[in-house]
């Protein structure tokens, strides 16, 4: 029943052939998740502390030494699970730290007892009633005298240098007020780690489409008694609404990301850490409904559905007034690739005001022209080799453009055999950048579905693109000296004017020119200006990715070769 449920959800997304592929393609995807299961026991085996460092973590003495109260709702726990639960605080490697017990069970478990009076550390008070998830987690904040505060799951494990990064963490950045890290997922049946999740740093787009923060979460205690705790109404995703609350009220600044495995999340039958995601789907109901009170509180109408893949969301901005928008088809010469594009408009675009002008080549300085004397508050830059497959295109992009921190919006593109051309574009490695995804069937996920979800990137494609035309005025036109790489030099002047670069996947277009750019470091002088101007975004690892992948791979590859350098954080 489960298949056929499945199955039929399936054809009301992406229709029957959609459908078809995706069967199909099945086994290709199980044979990829096989293989970055492979790099990640040769990424743990270069990457996991040894004896040796977990001993000199034990003897370190930090400056500032913070209690962390680790907060743990109880309900009905298995016993082995809580003594795994309770060995696993104690080998930490960082000693200050108490654990906030909340039991919400029908009876008290008097095996428990033993293991709780056997550390003083561990706090516990017996509920007598079930509060629900986030109830028990508000009892367990009462008892909280920590100064940062971990949220923990019954079921689930730290690894043993855990608290000790949190803790090297806030000693390096004393004014951060949330921390979050990397995950995995460890097997009932055999104790294997499988399935790594390395997280981008902070992005709220990313956020709002889909709780990539999860494990581990820990508070200030400050900002946790500003949130007033967890909220019984979003129960399934009472997390996923603290986080979302968080981010209202704390910059990105002061949120920091941990690049490195500090959470094992237990996979059983009863945990949404099983890979069907069927065990709680209440959990993705109050997931909306998180996002659409969050959306309400930040003034941004929107309506709020499940994305490609359940866990994930979908969120459509309510347009604001009838603002006009120019479309600038670029290399307009050929004639037959002209109608097409143009013909794709008029069949998929619903939006009224509207204009459009046309470039007869690549020529920037001829764009540049062009934008000037646009009429459009808004400007969406098209090749004529591209052709519009989605509804309401305009409307897709201009919600995302029209908010404040907006600064330009793209779209996934595919090649004309149906595999991806380009899902956004990360700096690094041996380029100025690289297109995710790059040969991935359409209908097929990549890496935990990133293809298909909504986030912040450093760049995209200027193949069709969206952005303000007072922003376009601001930061100072399209660079005429930048030649291919001049779509990223015009984002990263966007997101140095503190504008964000939103990728929305369910913008889709085909792209008829079946060559790809690549942008690649070379000698010439518009390269080495361009790096010499950025300069500080190639210092670090791109902060939409993670330091844990391989900057030679479209598909989030993990990095396998050597021992990832110990930079702590990606800022």
């Amino acid at each position: 029943m489960k298949i056929i449920k499945k199955i039929i959800n399936s054809i009301k997304k992406i229709g029957i052939k959609g459908t078809i592929i995706k069967i199909v393609n099945r086994k290709k995807q199980i044979e990829e998740q096989l293989k970055r299961e492979e790099q990640y026991k040769i990424w743990m085996k270069n990457n996991n502390p040894s004896f040796e460092i977990l001993e000199q973590q034990r003897k370190t003495r930090f400056e500032y030494e913070p209690k962390i109260s680790i907060l743990v709702p109880m309900y009905n726990t298995p016993y082995n699970f809580f003594k795994e639960l309770i060995e696993c605080l104690i080998n930490q490697t960082y000693s200050n730290w108490e654990l906030c017990l909340a039991d919400g069970s029908e009876n008290q478990d008097e095996k428990l007892q033993e293991i709780i009076q056997s550390d003083k550390r561990i706090k516990y008070k017996f509920l007598k009633e079930n509060k629900g998830i986030a109830g028990n987690t508000n009892e367990c904040i009462k008892m909280a005298t920590g100064e940062y505060i971990a949220l923990f799951d019954h079921d689930d494990l730290l690894p043993q240098n855990s608290l000790f990064e949190i803790v090297k963490a806030v000693n390096e950045n004393p004014n951060i007020e949330f921390i979050y890290t990397d995950e995995d997922k460890i097997s009932m049946k055999d104790g294997q780690r499988f399935d790594p999740h390395f997280k981008p740093d902070f992005s709220i787009d990313f956020l709002r489409a889909n709780n990539y923060i999860c494990h581990f979460s820990v508070f200030k205690k400050e900002l946790m008694d500003k949130l007033e705790g967890e909220r019984s109404e979003y129960d399934g995703a009472q997390d996923f609404d603290l986080i979302l609350r968080m981010s209202e009220i704390v910059k990105p600044k002061n949120i920091l990301h941990i690049p490195k495995i500090l959470y094992h999340w237990r996979a059983h039958p009863n945990s949404t850490a099983q890979s069907d995601f069927d065990a709680k789907p209440y959990a993705f109901e109050a997931g909306i409904k998180a996002i659409e009170d969050h959306l309400k509180r930040m003034n941004l109408p929107a309506v709020v559905e499940n994305g490609e893949s359940l866990g994930t969301y979908r969120i459509h901005y309510k347009i604001k007034g009838n603002q006009r928008v120019s479309i600038i088809i670029r290399n307009a010469g050929e004639k037959k690739e002209l109608k097409r594009c143009i013909k794709s408009i008029s069949r998929r675009t619903d939006y009224n005001n509207y204009e459009i002008m046309y470039v007869q080549s690549s020529n920037i300085k001829e764009l540049n022209k062009s934008i000037q004397n646009c009429t459009g508050e808004y400007v969406i830059l098209l090749d004529s080799t591209v052709k519009i497959i989605s509804n309401n295109w305009i409307e897709e992009m201009l919600g995302f453009a029209q908010r404040n921190d907006v600064g330009a919006v793209g779209v996934r593109i595919y090649y004309p055999n149906n595999r991806i051309k380009h899902a956004g574009i990360i700096l690094g490695g041996d380029k100025i950048g690289f297109e995710l995804f790059r040969g991935l069937k359409r209908y097929v996920h990549g890496y935990f579905a990133r293809e298909g979800t909504i986030q912040n990137f450093s760049a995209v494609s200027e193949d069709c693109m969206m952005f303000k035309k007072n922003d376009y005025d601001e930061i100072g036109f399209f660079d005429e000296k930048m030649e291919n790489v001049s779509n990223i030099d015009f984002c990263l002047k966007l997101r140095d004017n503190n504008k964000l670069i939103v990728y929305n996947p369910f913008v889709e277009v085909v792209n008829y020119n079946i060559k790809h750019k690549e942008y690649y470091q070379t000698k010439d002088l518009y390269i080495k200006k361009f790096l010499e101007q950025w300069e500080n975004y190639y210092k670090i690892c791109d902060p939409y990715y993670n330091r844990n992948f391989s900057l030679n791979s479209y598909n989030y590859n993990i990095e396998i070769k050597n021992k990832i350098k110990d930079n702590n954080v990606n800022t």
